[in-house]
């Protein structure tokens, strides 16, 4: 059976994140921001791209490449489109995070926002020992309401299989996992969202010797 990110469709999924009441697609884009800055790193991954939505701040000074990787083709595709501009930089990788890890390649800095719900902690190790990362930059929703973890919204229909492959994601649970591969947790930071749920920032630098 086909993984449901592969059936959702962009434009239900931005809309959905950008209504004034949800407002994640905005907040995520800020928050991209500074992680792309954050560390002197010119190689990165950006795991589950989407869209691309935060790409904008890729400094093209700064970044060698960026590999945008994602289950959803289509998605891809968007981003190509949408970031011409990048094209030097930016490669657009189609691989599923599950059960695929093996074809990603290294690069300096892992950014993975709203993904680690949908492929667990035990697919993320893989790919953070994979990646090799110096640097992980990870965003986690936390949710007041266990029940209603996707925001009420008009089209919350497209999101209907996400209780398939949906794990509920607590700092304390990443920050053991990381630990266990060996990176400590550097950063955290709460983005409070407009529904009571918030974003959750936790970076990580892999520890030395």
């Amino acid at each position: 059976m086909s993984n449901p990110w592969e059936e959702i469709s962009l434009d239900d999924y931005e809309k959905h994140m950008s209504l004034d009441s949800v407002r994640q697609l905005q907040a995520l884009d800020s928050l991209m921001k500074e992680q792309f800055a954050a560390y002197p790193v010119e190689t990165a991954a950006v795991m589950g791209v989407a869209g691309g939505n935060g790409l904008e701040h890729i400094d093209t000074d700064k970044f060698r490449i960026v590999y945008g990787v994602d289950i959803n083709a289509d998605y891809l595709r968007a981003v190509s489109q949408r970031y011409t501009q990048l094209s030097e930089v930016l490669e657009c990788l189609h691989i599923n995070l599950i059960n695929e890890t093996e074809k990603l390649p290294q690069a300096q800095l892992l950014i993975a926002n709203l993904l680690i719900e949908y492929i667990g902690c035990g697919a993320f190790q893989r790919a953070v020992l994979q990646t090799a990362p110096r640097y992980v930059s990870c965003v986690i929703q936390i949710n007041t309401d266990a029940e209603q973890w996707v925001s009420e919204s008009p089209y919350l229909r497209a999101f209907d299989r996400l209780d398939e492959v949906h794990h509920q994601m607590e700092e304390e649970t990443l920050s053991a996992a990381m630990n266990d591969i060996g990176y400590s947790l550097i950063l955290k930071e709460t983005y409070p969202l407009p529904n009571g749920k918030a974003l959750v920032r936790l970076d990580f630098k892999k520890n030395e010797g």
